[in-house]
């Protein structure tokens, strides 16, 4: 079993694409494009599609991590080991209207709320505040030790838009 440091690969992996965002209209952002290919050979060829999972899936995949390598968020339901509650560093699996969304949770905010490093929130990287009403499952990576910390509690505007 590998065994994670405090901050998993896939995490600081992450961090470092906090700020990248979609271009909107006929440019696509070249980074959001290149997730795409990690986790689909040709992919997806813009950055409007959804692209949680592909975020998600390339921040794996950089980490030496076999990744769901699907675009659908739901992906990630039946991927990895499955978890009852959140770590710091797992995939959540959010349901919304119209499909999913998928993140990595880094803590929760003093309404424990969960906090969630993700891709294509409001069309960027970023940490969001998201409750815990749309949970649809908790994944972590197979043969990845789990880590026993508690989550950090912090705080982060809460979303307001998946897309």
């Amino acid at each position: 079993m590998r065994e994670v440091t405090m901050t998993p690969t896939w995490i600081v992996n992450a961090l470092l694409n906090v700020g990248t965002r979609e271009i909107k209209g006929a440019l696509h952002n070249s980074l959001i494009l290149s997730w795409w290919k990690k986790i689909k050979r040709g992919g997806i060829k813009d950055d409007e599609t959804p692209w949680c999972a592909a975020f998600v899936g390339a921040m794996l995949e950089g980490s030496g991590i076999v990744s769901s390598r699907f675009e659908s968020a739901k992906s990630y339901l039946t991927w990895g080991v499955k978890l009852t509650d959140p770590v710091y560093g797992c995939i959540v699996v959010f349901n919304r209207d119209g499909g999913g969304h998928v993140g990595f949770v880094v803590g929760v905010d003093a309404f424990d709320n969960l906090l969630v490093l993700g891709g294509n929130q409001s069309d960027v990287v970023c940490i969001r505040a998201f409750g815990r009403d749309r949970v649809a499952g908790y994944r972590f990576p197979a043969g990845v030790q789990i880590p026993e910390e508690k989550l950090i509690v912090s705080r982060a505007e809460m979303t307001r838009s998946e897309a």
